[in-house]
């Protein structure tokens, strides 16, 4: 199968520094309601780099669930092989692929659980078909077979069968805190636009890549 001659041109719009906002959580903000309204499939979908503790990286998509000045949260089990590599090792790096506006963004940081608590305020407003799911997957874990999940949710469904379904002790959130944001516009000739947000002596600085 001959693939090089697969490509398009980006041509809808380009970025300029004067079209930054100076703080990258405000321009975040405006990226991210641009992708909402342009009605993108999960424009909240990430992909999720971690290294392990032997330094083999591995990535995945995950579902950012909210952000604030505090940083980005998803939400998965502890369990999980993301949740071991962030035990080993807490810099993770989350791309946006926003590809219909042709965009990306990155962000590198440090992930931190968050509290108990605040995972119970989300864990709250699930569906109850996700609260149940989450205590029949123990994620990254090797099954044998579709049907023996679909008998687990079975049996974990009779067994909260009229009450609330509880927080599992093994999941729960995960905060990134950005130490950088690179904002990436697709333009003509494959010269995009870059720009690098850094913090740097308590402020952010902004500088333009070469593509």
């Amino acid at each position: 199968m001959d693939i090089g001659e697969l490509r398009r041109d980006y041509t809808q719009r380009g970025l300029d520094a004067s079209d930054l906002d100076p703080d990258p959580y405000a321009q975040f903000e405006l990226w991210f309601q641009q992708a909402r309204d342009a009605e993108l499939l999960e424009p909240n979908a990430l992909v999720l780099s971690t290294v392990s503790a032997e330094g083999a990286p591995y990535q995945r998509t995950v579902l950012l669930k909210y952000f604030d000045r505090d940083g980005f949260v998803f939400f998965t089990n502890y369990g999980s092989r993301k949740a071991q590599h962030m035990a080993a090792n807490a810099q993770v790096s989350m791309l946006f692929p926003w590809y219909p506006l042709e965009r990306q963004l990155a962000i590198a940081g440090t992930a931190s659980k968050i509290s108990a608590a605040e995972s119970l305020r989300y864990f709250s407003s699930r569906p109850r078909g996700s609260q149940i799911g989450a205590w029949v997957s123990q994620q990254s874990s090797i099954i044998s077979s579709r049907q023996l999940l679909e008998m687990q949710f079975e049996k974990m469904k009779e067994k909260f069968l009229n009450q609330e379904v509880p927080l599992p002790d093994f999941w729960g959130g995960y905060r990134v805190k950005p130490t950088s944001f690179e904002f990436w516009q697709g333009r003509p000739s494959r010269l995009h636009d870059r720009f690098l947000y850094s913090f740097d002596q308590g402020e952010w600085k902004i500088s333009r890549l070469s593509p």
